[in-house]
């Protein structure tokens, strides 16, 4: 009845409209182009942050911070976390980003396993924080509130303690 030149006419014909909706779609670009790329630098700024924590490195963490009061605790807890941990492994996923002028904040959920030394099972937790950001095109930490993971070391020294303390007491 048709033959196989009429069929692959058939076909283009038919595969026309679609070829032309998705070439259309992949030439377009974001419909806000300045609020796409801040959200890329908010995202950036973010994992440049893990990255930083992770590879224990206290100057590339500062350099992501404004000079403030408030994050300098934030700073000694990551830097007794570099001394205390030799090993840092950190994920988090970014909740909701809330924009509002130049301030931005980030709520994050987190989960990290610590080790002293590669063969210790380490320490495992998670939790839920905010950290609190400014800019538009230079982002920067100028707050944290909530469970973040910064402070690690502190955390274990203390619930030693507290274990220690229990113990003693049902002697």
């Amino acid at each position: 009845m048709f033959s196989p030149r009429g069929r692959i006419t058939r076909l283009f014909v038919l595969s026309l409209p679609l070829i032309v909706f998705l070439s259309a779609c992949s030439s377009k670009g974001p419909q806000y182009p300045e609020d796409h790329e801040r959200f890329r630098r908010i995202d950036t700024a973010v994992e440049s942050l893990r990255k930083a924590y992770v590879n224990r490195d206290a100057s590339a963490l500062e350099s992501l911070m404004l000079p403030l009061d408030a994050l300098d605790r934030m700073q000694r807890d990551a830097r007794r976390d570099f001394e205390g941990f030799q090993e840092i492994a950190l994920d988090w996923t970014i909740e909701r980003i809330v924009i509002d002028g130049d301030n931005i904040d980030v709520f994050v959920h987190w989960q990290g396993q610590w080790k002293r030394d590669p063969g210790d099972p380490g320490i495992r937790q998670r939790g839920h924080g905010r950290l609190q950001w400014v800019g538009v095109q230079s982002i920067l930490l100028k707050g944290v509130e909530g469970d973040l993971p910064f402070g690690m070391a502190v955390r274990q020294a203390v619930s030693e303690q507290a274990g220690g303390d229990s113990a003693k007491g049902q002697q």
